[in-house]
């Protein structure tokens, strides 16, 4: 399945352009999953059959303006002033996707920004050379953080950052050209917004682990903006603001830095590359809105991630998700006792929630992509066996972590 861009004059209008995802092969024929823009904006996702000899453009077109009837993008005046914004990037040893990931970021339209590497826990010098070769006289500055784990990384990009806003994506990724102005325009707009996500596709559906973690949602949070207000809980959000998992993804999420820094930044004991397996992003979303901040999601702001490709990488991701969510819930607890009641109100949904979003579905209850999509594939039952019992491990898995870093201190804090 190839992966692209259509962009529309409007969903009755001509087609501006038909263009492969970034840095992947021309769309031809075949089935296509395809990005729709309107004028640039992303407004929906479609899967389109097109036959040999076909005007890809109109066919897709044709099934965008089918599937996408009715409707009316949210019209927001652009800010007058961004604020600074610093872009933290985490790796470890991943030298050939981190250069691909920096290439796309050094072409943001941001007006004032930087890009901070964070090495984690190096086994070699790769990437120390690879940002010092080719990107340190473009700016991109260089931070080692010997404590394994993705939260300590971030924490120590926390710690050098001097923007006002702190985004973060993944190496693995490859963010639209107006990927970090999008995320930085709603907090010049709400003084009491901490966090921003956005959304977030599939790069490459080349292989059937690729396709099949889409059609599990993927990172995929829709189209629709949304906003979460501690102050006046959602309605249709009755684990709120313990779905942590429903206000995005760590692959792309920016922060107001005062507030990221006065909850304590990123727990250190969780996260990749920590026996919790995840769960870092979700506990900074949940401990921002506890704090009363707003957090809000803008599809708007793109990046484009290169899913893993083998059975194994599924396995793993489906073991890691379930651990991550049970991992950071116990570290909500541990570190704010307080929220305990009601935390405990909440777990007979909160189990159910848990069940229906690792349960193996037939072929036909999930489509790639989303309520978009034209086909259908099941999820097996060996991978929501996987993340159930990644669920049982993940407070195990956070305790054994918090262990191997007590005592460990926040960069910011040890600086004083």
């Amino acid at each position: 399945m190839s992966v692209g861009e259509l962009d529309l004059d409007g969903l009755d209008g001509d087609v501006l352009s038909l263009t492969p995802a970034p840095g992947g092969p021309p769309v031809g024929p075949g089935e296509v999953y395809v990005l729709v823009r309107l004028r640039g904006r992303p407004v929906g996702t479609v899967i389109g059959q097109v036959r040999e000899g076909e005007d890809a453009a109109e066919v897709l077109a044709t099934a965008a303006r089918k599937q996408l009837t009715g409707f009316v993008p949210d019209e927001r005046p652009a800010p007058a002033l961004l604020p600074r914004a610093s872009v933290v990037v985490a790796t470890r040893e991943r030298a050939s996707q981190l250069a691909r990931a920096l290439d796309s970021l050094l072409g943001q339209d941001h007006p004032d920004y930087e890009i901070l590497v964070v090495d984690n826990n190096p086994a070699t010098d790769q990437t120390r050379e690879l940002v010092e070769q080719r990107y340190k006289a473009l700016g991109v500055r260089y931070v080692v953080e010997p404590v394994p784990g993705l939260a300590a990384a971030h924490n120590r990009g926390v710690a050098a950052a001097h923007g006002e806003i702190l985004a973060f994506t993944d190496d693995d990724v490859i963010a639209d050209r107006r990927w970090l102005s999008s995320l930085a325009a709603p907090f010049a707009d709400d003084p009491r917004l901490g966090c921003v996500t956005g959304l977030i596709l599939p790069a490459r559906l080349t292989t059937p682990a690729q396709i099949l973690l889409e059609s599990h949602g993927g990172f995929t949070k829709g189209f629709a903006p949304r906003h979460f207000d501690p102050r006046r809980p959602p309605a249709d959000e009755p684990l709120f603001p313990f779905t942590a998992g429903r206000f995005g993804s760590g692959a792309n999420m920016a922060f107001r830095a005062s507030a990221l820094r006065a909850v304590g930044g990123f727990d250190p004991a969780t996260g990749t590359g920590t026996p919790a397996k995840g769960g870092d992003d979700l506990y900074a979303f949940a401990r921002v809105v506890v704090a009363g901040h707003r957090l809000s999601y803008t599809p708007e702001a793109l990046v484009w991630h290169h899913h893993r490709e083998t059975w194994q990488d599924l396995e793993n991701q489906a073991y890691g998700y379930g651990a991550g969510l049970t991992a950071y819930l116990t570290a909500i607890i541990v570190r704010r006792p307080a929220l305990l009641p009601a935390l405990l109100a909440r777990v007979p949904r909160g189990l159910a929630h848990a069940l229906a979003i690792s349960a193996h579905r037939d072929a036909g209850e999930q489509s790639v992509p989303g309520e978009h999509g034209s086909q259908s594939y099941p999820w097996p039952r060996s991978l929501s066996r996987l993340e159930r019992r990644g669920m049982l491990y993940g407070p195990l898995g956070y305790l054994r972590a918090r262990r191997r870093v007590r005592g460990h201190r926040l960069p910011w804090e040890a600086a004083r």
